[in-house]
């Protein structure tokens, strides 16, 4: 199992630096061909607008292919000495966008996206991180602002006995390879830390056998489950933190559940996350 192509995706009328040479770190690490995608909506009138004039529609669809044209060329730029397989794909929709790129993330191993703190909490047009994830069926690497470079000496896994933590660990296998320093973590109360690591230690085994050596770590819960796991991982100095996202849908919105969205606002390391 590996990455053999990755998806990043390019939020419009800004810089994606980091966000490319993390792209690249990962593609150079797997020899992975990269795909660009970029996705936004057109001008949209509610009846109670009345009468847009066509030159206004014209102006809207010609600034968005001019942002689609920057995005292209700072993808290309920023990768193709680093990459030999690159594609770039973007779409004008009416529609989800994290709907069509969770279509087109049928030709992707993993995804790669920013975190963008108002698309996350739904108060911006541009891709909801939390709706991305949940939909896509896809492994999400998150990458915060902070980070211009993918390291992978340290990683942790947050470890809860459930189908998505399971997902995320298995996805993650290929980058838990790479790590030079895995840990398994839990976070359990005293009366449940022998079943913990009983547990911990079924998944360190389980990793072995797939040629991944970590270690097993229980901690009694400290405040909220998120801002504990990010405590951890910075006392830990971990580069990445693998977890399961948790949810549910409600009409078309997406709602990551409280822990899975507080611990991607609260930790600045980038986070591999699978639902």
């Amino acid at each position: 199992m590996t990455y053999a192509t990755v998806m990043v995706h390019l939020e419009l009328g800004q810089s994606n630096a980091h966000l490319l040479n993390v792209a690249g770190d990962v593609a150079q690490q797997f020899h992975a061909d990269v795909i660009g995608i970029a996705a936004c909506q057109p001008m949209q009138l509610t009846f109670t607008d009345g009468y847009l004039p066509p030159e206004l529609i014209d102006e809207d669809r010609e600034e968005i292919e001019r942002e689609f044209a920057k995005a292209e060329r700072e993808f290309h730029d920023a990768l193709r000495k680093r990459v030999v397989g690159l594609e770039w794909r973007s779409r004008v929709t009416f529609g989800s966008l994290a709907d069509y790129i969770a279509r087109e993330a049928r030709s992707a191993d993993l995804v790669i996206t920013g975190l963008d703190k108002a698309s996350l909490l739904g108060t911006s047009s541009s891709v909801s991180a939390s709706e991305l994830i949940m939909c896509i069926g896809r492994p999400v690497l998150i990458v915060p602002s902070g980070p211009d470079a993918l390291k992978l000496e340290r990683v942790i896994i947050g470890w809860k006995d459930t189908r998505e933590a399971r997902r995320a660990t298995f996805d993650a296998l290929p980058l838990l390879k790479k790590a030079a320093h895995v840990s398994v973590v839990e976070i359990a109360d005293e009366e449940e830390c022998g079943a913990a690591r009983a547990r911990l230690d079924d998944v360190v085994g389980w990793l072995a056998r797939h040629g991944v050596t970590a270690q097993a770590l229980a901690f009694h819960p400290a405040g909220d489950d998120a801002t504990r796991l990010a405590a951890i991982a910075q006392e830990q100095a971990a580069d990445v933190i693998v977890a399961g996202a948790y949810g549910h849908s409600r009409v078309r919105e997406w709602i990551l559940g409280g822990v899975t969205r507080d611990l991607l606002l609260a930790t600045p390391r980038c986070a591999l996350m699978s639902h």
